[in-house]
């Protein structure tokens, strides 16, 4: 029997001939990856593990995201701890405020992942670099430790599901409502730990954000991993930001897949995630109108500069809505600097909105826009959990960068398409 993408990854990291899914290997690591959170319960395991020094200090990337700068003292003695590690092993990649971004859209920003690498990190969405066809997966800080400490980790070999696209979105229509559609249609169990790995023609009509997009919410249908294969789009991505030459893989044509799902990109809608969970998913057909009280624009899911472009189209020479806070964040310096040169600070601030330092923030509840009993966000993030941004008794809507930037302006959820024609 073949191999998909992900268990040629698996097999060449773990030295194997070959794999099988569920079979349990211990494979080779090129990046290990840790955030303010999670890192710190990773460095007090670390000396468990019988090492003084880290395996490579070039292949470890910390990244104090998610309450920086400083929101309170625990967040600063959490920042403290990563800085004093960082320092006390000579971590080539670790970023201060001032150089910092959401982890997930700067170690692809920084050239630190590759097309063939297998990247561990102790946060859930590191799966994001499947889509410059690595192999990447969220762990616990243990693993954490573990993969610091030695550059190596267990893995079980997941089955996967193929994802087959042709055709090609219609405007408005992005990578958040492809991957909205598919765990509207699967579930958020629909996946469980097996690689969704993406086929077809459809993916070269498919940006590289769209694919970080899709393979960063792989993990909110219980996902090991999402992955799509190496492309020219790929490569001059690669090159573009620095990275090294990507190892190509492509699944055998007798690969084991349990299922496989045909999507036309052609037909699919803008796609809003309700509470409170992202299989809750309904298009506009079918929308109620909802009113809301805050939009959240960025995050590693959908805050890159085409995102902010989106959001930006819709929202120039327009206003946010009376009683509605809009709050953009750019997801790291560099889109933070490209974004204001291009004049887009200026669309969001003559709209309304405030504009803020990268950082994870809103997304997991923790600053820079938390919701009180009662209130409702349109947000670009990636999960909708009761009390997730916020009161327990707050709800938060799963859309993308132009469906929020247009419900920001009427005050109620949006579809894009209609906003635009009405002007």
């Amino acid at each position: 029997m073949g191999m998909t993408m992900t268990q040629k990854i698996l097999a060449r990291h773990a030295n194997l001939e070959s794999v099988h899914a569920g079979q349990l290997v211990m494979a080779n690591l090129d990046l290990v990856l840790g955030n303010d959170i999670t890192s710190p319960v990773a460095i007090r395991e670390f000396p468990k593990f019988g090492k003084d020094r880290v395996f490579d200090k070039d292949r470890i990337a910390l990244v104090p995201d998610h309450f920086t700068p400083n929101k309170d003292i625990k967040a600063a003695e959490q920042c403290k701890c990563l800085r004093q590690f960082a320092a006390a092993q000579d971590i080539t990649h670790y970023y201060e405020v001032g150089r910092v971004g959401v982890e997930h859209a700067l170690l692809p920003e920084q050239g630190l992942v590759s097309g063939g690498d297998l990247i561990i990190g102790a946060d859930s969405h590191t799966c994001t670099y499947g889509a410059v066809g690595a192999f990447s997966t969220g762990v616990g800080s243990t693993d954490m430790a573990c993969g610091m400490s030695w550059g190596r980790d267990w893995f079980k070999v997941p089955a996967a599901l193929r994802f087959n696209l042709h055709g090609k979105m219609r405007k408005y229509v992005c990578g958040k409502d492809l991957i909205l559609h598919i765990i509207g249609m699967i579930g958020v169990d629909g996946a469980l730990y097996r690689s969704m790995e993406f086929t077809g023609e459809g993916i070269g009509n498919l940006s590289m954000d769209d694919r970080f997009t899709v393979c960063n919410m792989a993990i909110e249908a219980g996902a090991k991993n999402g992955i799509f294969p190496v492309d020219e789009k790929t490569v001059a991505y690669l090159k573009e930001h620095g990275a090294k030459d990507p190892v190509l893989y492509a699944a055998d044509a007798d690969a084991a897949y349990e299922k496989t799902y045909d999507i036309d990109l052609s037909a699919l809608q803008s796609t809003v995630a309700f509470p409170h969970l992202p299989e809750n998913t309904h298009t506009f057909d079918d929308m109620p109108r909802v009113k809301i009280d805050q939009v959240v624009i960025g995050s590693c899911t959908n805050g890159r500069l085409s995102d902010l472009q989106a959001a930006a189209e819709i929202l120039k020479g327009r206003t946010v809505a009376e009683g509605v806070r809009c709050i953009v964040l750019p997801a790291t310096q560099r889109i933070w600097q490209e974004a204001m040169h291009a004049g887009l600070f200026d669309i969001f601030i003559d709209a309304g909105c405030a504009v803020s330092t990268p950082t994870c923030g809103p997304c997991l509840g923790g600053y820079m826009g938390i919701l009180a009993e009662g209130e409702r966000a349109v947000s670009t993030t990636n999960r909708n959990f009761v009390g997730r941004m916020g009161h327990v008794k707050s709800e938060v809507y799963l859309a993308s960068p132009a469906v929020a930037a247009a419900s920001a302006v009427t005050g109620y959820i949006t579809d894009p398409a209609t906003i635009q024609e009405a002007t």
